[in-house]
């Protein structure tokens, strides 16, 4: 079973199986791609072309998922899943043009399409619609209380994740193999996205401070996870089975984990090569291909793939501390199929 199939059908550990998960899914689905095309300016026609045809929506349904879990209504929480995708799509728009990636889901990435100065805006336009589909939980029945609360974990979300971007950068600059900076991160720029969204789906279905917290520790320990994983099949995955390419991190000499554990165990032979394969202008699929030999040496793809599980499981031991229901058994399924995915 692929990690894809495996997010869609996690088992439950609880009898009352809930079968409304691909339900949820479906209703996401729709209302994404109609959400910008009423719009006919050339905004709409960018908004719509990142969000449609959507991806694995793993974060709105960790939203809606989290709302079923504290005993909430996912339809009071909706509006907020679609806006998480939103918030979502427009980080991946802004890391396209930072990263002059071409493509993106199979298709070609909004900045290579539009050009990045149409892309920056584009990905403004999501950022904002993320705030307005907050705000639209008045009406399916938040307390305004809530909403605000929602926004402020937005919102810190949205500053963390400007600060994993820039010590990424940071890092790569100074070609600094340094693993918790890593961790920092991955924990900034990913897992933040995650640990939002299931607070806020705790918080808007009315969720006690217990739940929000034991929710938002295992969302950022799936983040990571999820994270660590990525980066991993950037060099044992293929472009055309990822849907983006596969080069990537090798050309922006991205420094992930499985870089930096092949660093820290390599000779020093083998570390001049890995700051050489990084930092030079060569092919990059011969580079990749000459880094993955050393990672193969090293140990350094079994030792991330460890470390993805561990995250994994910690995230599978704090969900045992929420309600037996069908959404915590589910949960713990989309935890397992994080670090058992091909894209």
């Amino acid at each position: 079973m692929t990690g894809q199939v495996a997010m869609e059908t996690a088992e439950t550990d609880a009898p009352d199986r809930l079968s409304d998960s691909a339900g949820l899914a479906e209703k996401v689905r729709d209302r994404l791609a109609a959400r910008w095309r009423k719009e006919t300016s050339l905004l709409g026609t960018m908004c719509t072309e990142a969000l449609v045809p959507s991806g694995k929506l793993f974060r709105p349904i960790l939203l809606l998922e989290s709302a079923l879990a504290v005993g909430g209504d996912p339809e009071v929480v909706l509006p907020a899943a679609i806006g998480a995708e939103c918030g979502h799509v427009a980080s991946l728009v802004h890391d396209d043009i930072i990263d002059k990636d071409d493509l993106r889901r199979g298709k070609p990435s909004v900045q290579h399409k539009f050009g990045a100065d149409n892309a920056i805006l584009a990905g403004d336009a999501l950022i904002f619609d993320l705030f307005s589909a907050l705000a639209e939980c008045r009406r399916t029945g938040a307390r305004p209380e809530r909403i605000v609360a929602a926004l402020e974990v937005v919102a810190r979300c949205g500053i963390d994740l400007c600060r994993g971007q820039s010590l990424e950068a940071e890092l790569g600059e100074r070609m600094d193999f340094d693993l918790d900076a890593y961790l920092t991160v991955v924990r900034l720029k990913t897992a933040t996205l995650f640990k939002s969204a299931c607070e806020c789906g705790a918080l808007l279905a009315g969720g006690d401070e217990r739940m929000v917290r034991t929710l938002g520790s295992y969302a950022e320990n799936l983040g990571c996870a999820f994270q660590i994983h990525d980066d991993l099949m950037s060099y044992t995955r293929e472009t055309d089975v990822m849907g983006k390419p596969d080069t990537s991190d090798i050309r922006n000499s991205r420094l992930t984990l499985p870089v930096i554990l092949a660093y820290q165990a390599a000779t020093p032979v083998d570390r001049a090569a890995i700051t050489d394969i990084l930092v030079s202008d060569g092919d990059p699929a011969v580079r990749r291909d000459l880094l993955v030999s050393i990672m193969d040496r090293t140990g350094a793809l079994t030792t991330a793939g460890r470390l993805a599980r561990k995250y994994s499981e910690n995230a599978i031991a704090m969900a045992s501390g929420l309600p037996v229901t069908a959404s915590r058994g589910r949960l713990c399924g989309y935890a397992r199929a994080a670090v058992d995915r091909d894209r």
